[in-house]
């Protein structure tokens, strides 16, 4: 790894926008802007006390570089966020300005003396450090490696040098364990010198949630993320829980020790430490830990300087509000009546009981609030159509930073819960099988009087400061005539100015990044991550089988019938998979008694092949492979199946003139799993 000196980065003056067609805010999103400022509680300055509390010390550097030669982090580009309230951006949601430079937190600090300490600014998530009897013992050890291995080096350097003797993933989230490897060697891990500690159930989570739909999840992270904007104020300011997600090598060993219990006691290195297993709140595995010698409280991602997302824009299975609400109200009476700090991956700690039990009970409140008004609105009959427009949070709660959905928001979070009851449809029939958009806009346009009616009555409406009404009639002209860039131009000012208008970075992105392909199309060259070992080790063969029957190109498989064993010596697996119907199916521990195909490849082979590091012919040929039956078969599977690429379409008429990624992998490579950074 190498680090450089930061230097400003090349998008211009922060105060002119970055877009030759880009917009400055309006006046009604000045108005809107300075409401928000005169309500909201920005007398209360806690959270800027606590962030800064316990400094210890910044490096001299802003940038991190990754092995791969790209920049892997860059908390120089956000530096214009530090002139303050003093200078006013009309163009950020004065809330989110205010968690965004709360978050340009940068450097090493201490939790509690001599104990527990943090790196904050060097990745989306913390690493914390606890001190043990002979080692440090690391919480989350963010996305990659090069991150990670420059914060333990910050650590060494400030605090003295001491081994690695045990890392914690707290949940199964890529920014929490990827730059495992920038911290502990794997020999150090298998000799058990290291121990590695996680929730039960983190691999398959780590894993599993993000392959079936990876491929969607990594081109709607463009928008949540807003990986193509620039970082100023008219683009990419902050995202929530961090800056953004540090871009290097991502790392995986397998923990050596599950924790099992709801509550599990462990002793490490001489530090006690109580977990207490939280799945189903902020992700499926994750894991709370007190440590009762001190008084401190670890709340993992589970309780952090933003309500969360119970539904994540890039995609993910929606969460339990009211679960996750439970699982904090239990933290509270087993840990908080005592604790005297709290502290998490992300954000900033806080000290003293009493304003430990405030946040505490402010986040279960909201997540509660959430669940159960929702399903008291929805029992009135207010739909998913209808909700986000309606759930408010209480008074009490919106003069509460804590409370407030800078990750998630107010909007999706809202519908996410009425969709984990009661699914998609809001009963409507004429919403149960609707056109497509590309179909039913025509109609509209047509109705509406034509194009030029419309954009002449959205201009009026963006005029007059009617944002989503104007979105409602421009989005119909743009999915009937995809190639009208005055429409599409258009919009992009509408989205630009919804977006300035947000107090949630995701959805703010999203608007904004809209309006980026909009006026720009989707860029050619963007390529996919690669690859990691690590990652294709974690997943199982059975994983790998599934995600070949959705990559299945069912249409050219019509008519064709095949039965395939899969013998993998070096573990003992084996499978039988079937051809049928136009459909791939598996099932592991069984055999067909006359297959058409038998193949036998270790599985520490097959991963070579998954790592896109080799092919089965060149491993046929090295005798590391070996094909009995008909090898038609073969082929004919490899040529069913259909390598993704997330570079397709989302707004209509933005798609490159070329497609983004290169299509020469091979059949049988696994596209990297989406990631799953912040939750």
């Amino acid at each position: 790894m190498s680090i450089q000196e930061s230097a400003t980065p090349g998008f211009g003056s922060q105060d002119k926008h970055f877009d030759p067609k880009g917009k400055m805010p309006s006046p009604f999103t000045i108005e809107l802007q300075n409401g928000l400022r005169n309500s909201l509680p920005f007398e209360d300055q806690r959270d800027f006390e606590e962030s800064q509390k316990g400094f210890i010390a910044a490096p001299p550097y802003k940038q991190i570089m990754a092995q791969a030669g790209n920049v892997a982090w860059d908390m120089g580009c956000y530096e214009f966020l530090l002139r303050g309230f003093d200078s006013v951006f009309d163009s950020i949601h004065p809330s989110l300005q205010r968690q965004a430079i709360l978050n340009m937190a940068y450097g090493l600090y201490e939790v509690v003396p001599d104990k527990i300490y943090q790196v904050r600014g060097f990745d989306l998530a913390n690493m914390t450090i606890i001190k043990g009897d002979t080692g440090w013992i690391l919480f989350d050890v963010l996305t990659c490696k090069e991150t990670a291995k420059a914060a333990l080096e910050l650590v060494n350097q400030h605090l003295g040098e001491r081994p690695v003797v045990a890392v914690v993933y707290s949940h199964s989230h890529v920014d929490h364990y990827g730059g495992v490897r920038g911290v502990v060697d794997e020999a150090d891990v298998k000799s058990g010198k290291v121990q590695i500690i996680a929730p039960v159930g983190f691999m398959e989570h780590a894993i599993a949630e993000n392959v079936y739909s990876g491929t969607a999840m990594t081109r709607r992270a463009f928008f949540q993320y807003g990986l193509l904007l620039p970082r100023s104020p008219f683009g990419h300011v902050d995202q929530s829980i961090g800056k953004n997600t540090a871009a290097g090598l991502v790392g995986l060993i397998e923990p050596t020790r599950y924790i099992e219990q709801d509550l599990e006691e462990l002793t490490i290195d001489g530090v006690r430490m109580v977990f207490q297993n939280t799945p189903g709140t902020e992700a499926p595995a994750e894991m709370n830990t007190y440590f009762p010698d001190w008084k401190a409280f670890w709340a993992a991602e589970n309780i952090c300087g933003t309500i969360h997302n119970i539904y994540t824009l890039r995609g993910a299975l929606v969460r339990d509000a009211l679960e996750w609400s439970k699982k904090i109200n239990e933290a509270l009476y087993l840990f908080g009546q005592e604790a005297e700090v709290m502290f998490a991956s992300h954000s900033w700690p806080r000290w003293g009981n009493d304003r430990i039990q405030e946040v505490m009970r402010v986040q279960r409140d909201a997540y509660a609030h959430l669940n159960n008004e929702v399903l008291h609105l929805a029992n009135q009959g207010v739909t998913i159509n209808e909700i986000h427009n309606v759930y408010k949070l209480p008074d009490s709660l919106q003069q509460q930073w804590a409370a407030h959905s800078y990750h998630g928001s107010e909007e999706h979070n809202s519908r996410a819960v009425i969709n984990r009851y009661l699914g998609y449809w809001d009963a409507n029939p004429a919403t149960l099988i609707p056109l497509s958009p590309s179909e039913s806009a025509p109609l509209y346009v047509e109705m509406m009087g034509g194009a030029e009616k419309i954009l002449a009555k959205g201009k009026e409406l963006y005029d007059r400061g009617k944002y989503r009404e104007a979105m409602e009639i421009l989005n119909k002209l743009i999915y009937a005539e995809p190639d009208n860039q005055a429409a599409k131009d258009l919009l992009a000012d509408v989205f630009e100015q919804i977006g300035y208008q947000k107090e949630s970075p995701s959805v703010r992105n999203s608007f904004l990044s809209a309006a980026y392909e909009l006026r720009n199309g989707f860029p050619s060259g963007v390529t996919a991550q690669s690859v990691t070992p690590d990652t294709v080790r974690a997943m199982s063969t059975e994983l790998l089988l599934d995600f070949f029957g959705i990559r299945l190109d069912s249409q050219k498989a019509a008519g064709m019938k095949f039965t395939i064993n899969l013998l993998t010596p070096d573990n003992g697996e084996k499978f039988a998979v079937e051809m049928s119907n136009s459909t791939l199916t598996n099932i592991k521990g069984f055999q067909a008694k006359n297959p058409d195909l038998t193949i036998t490849i270790d599985r520490s082979n097959l991963e070579l092949i998954m790592a896109g590091l080799t092919t089965f012919p060149a491993l046929i040929g090295e005798g590391k492979a070996k094909l009995e039956g008909d090898s038609k078969v073969f082929e004919q599977l490899r040529s069913l199946l259909v390598q993704f690429a997330p570079d397709f379409e989302i707004m209509p008429g933005t798609h490159p003139a070329k497609n983004a990624i290169s299509s020469e992998k091979d059949a049988f490579e696994q596209p990297e799993p989406a990631n799953t950074a912040g939750g």
